[in-house]
């Protein structure tokens, strides 16, 4: 990779404009790597801990253990924290299921769900929400933020369960801050205190120095092979919150007899640990990352989200490119520059569960792990490439070089 002195320029240029961001997510790093020792040290985590076990998994402390971290670290009073636990739309599937009975509302408050969750919740015949009886509505974003107003009109006495989506899937928004979720809670308690309140977390986890739970959310779930794996734990996903609403997704995990007193994992927790230890880290790099490959393509005339100089809600990066062919492009120029499969060429085909054909650049060590380098996009207009992750900071950097020059060249 011998890259042009312009194409060296124009990033270190970009770099210079980002120096002040950068201190900041330094900052908030060092906070997010105490609060994650600490409860290492408070719960004296030791080698005895990452042990093998096997069968029924009684009294596995590695297992119970590592949910008390999360619990810690997260602000809940108890987590669940699983290799069962498949993906982050298992993790919120299960969340739904635990929670809501028949005749029971869900209102979703930021808009319609991704495609693959939304199955799960009003999918024909398939075992979905729906087909249990439960009801669902949901309320549309206005200028990107949730629009209480409309909220507020739309919570009845039927409604269980308020559904927050933390990260923006396949939209062109931003993600919503901390802040933001915040004041929805606030308001949302006014009208109706005792709902449960449940934050899609997946794409947002140690962005800031606190998490939804911290602002009064009851539930918070996601995906172990995005931020809070740290690039190392190689599946799972967790639930995080009030022990009432865990004890109740618990009992869908597992069986209501068993809950989590069962479960073992023949495999050792040690990358689930040592993944959360670095994950502070590992989400600083993706952040800066995502930051500077905006800041490149704004500078080449494209149009980002978030803009330059906006603060990331979550470590994804939208990129509107002018065809599909420039889409395709920047994709395959991700893949060729990871450290897996760089030679795999990808074209979009049809994923299952959803409307459009998808491209994914995924050269990833963990398959699918999307706080690795990765990019995808559904085949649509308008042409917008979402790109995420970044273990290092340099990988990205030359993956940002990469990308400037294929696409520049064409």
């Amino acid at each position: 990779m011998n890259f042009k002195f312009e194409t060296i320029e124009a990033i270190n240029a970009a770099q210079e404009k980002l120096r002040k961001q950068f201190d900041e997510i330094d900052e908030i790093a060092t906070s997010n790597q105490m609060k994650v020792l600490k409860a290492f040290r408070d719960n004296s985590v030791g080698q005895r801990h990452f042990a093998q076990t096997n069968g029924y998994g009684y009294d596995d402390i590695g297992r119970d253990t590592l949910c008390r971290l999360y619990a810690q670290v997260f602000g809940g009073e108890s987590a669940i924290v699983s290799p069962l636990i498949v993906s982050g739309t298992h993790a919120l599937s299960l969340a739904f299921y635990g929670v809501l009975r028949p005749g029971d509302e869900m209102l979703a408050v930021t808009g319609s769900p991704y495609d693959t969750l939304k199955e799960v919740i009003v999918g024909e015949s398939n075992g979905s929400l729906k087909d249990f009886g439960i009801k669902y509505n949901e309320i549309k974003l206005e200028n990107g933020k949730i629009d209480l107003n409309t909220v507020s009109k739309n919570i009845t006495d039927s409604t269980k369960l308020i559904f927050i989506g933390r990260s923006r899937g396949y939209e062109w928004r931003d993600a919503l801050s901390i802040e933001d979720i915040k004041a929805a809670i606030e308001s949302i308690r006014k009208i109706k205190p005792e709902v449960c309140i449940m934050v899609d977390n997946c794409y947002g986890e140690f962005l800031d120095k606190i998490e939804p739970t911290n602002v009064g959310a009851d539930i918070i779930a996601g995906s172990l092979i995005k931020n809070p794996g740290g690039g190392i734990a190689p599946t799972g996903g967790y639930v995080c919150g009030k022990k009432r609403y865990v004890d109740l997704i618990a009992n869908r995990l597992t069986a209501p007899s068993i809950r989590m007193e069962v479960g073992s994992y023949a495999y050792g927790y040690k990358d689930f640990y040592q993944g959360l230890f670095i994950a502070s880290h590992t989400v600083a790099n993706a952040l800066k990352g995502s930051m500077l490959i905006g800041q490149v393509f704004s500078d080449l005339g494209f149009e980002t989200m978030p803009r330059p100089g906006e603060r990331c809600n979550d470590i994804i990066r939208s990129i509107k490119f002018n065809t599909k062919e420039q889409l395709i492009d920047f994709c395959r120029a991700v893949q060729e520059v990871s450290p897996i499969d760089s030679n795999v060429v990808p074209f979009p085909w049809d994923m299952p569960g959803y409307e459009h054909q998808v491209i994914m650049a995924a050269g990833t060590f963990v398959a699918g792990a999307s706080i690795e380098l990765s990019a995808d996009s559904p085949i649509k207009e308008p042409y917008i490439a979402y790109l995420q992750g970044g273990l290092t900071y340099e990988h990205v950097k030359i993956a940002a070089m990469h990308c400037l020059e294929r696409i520049v060249k064409k």
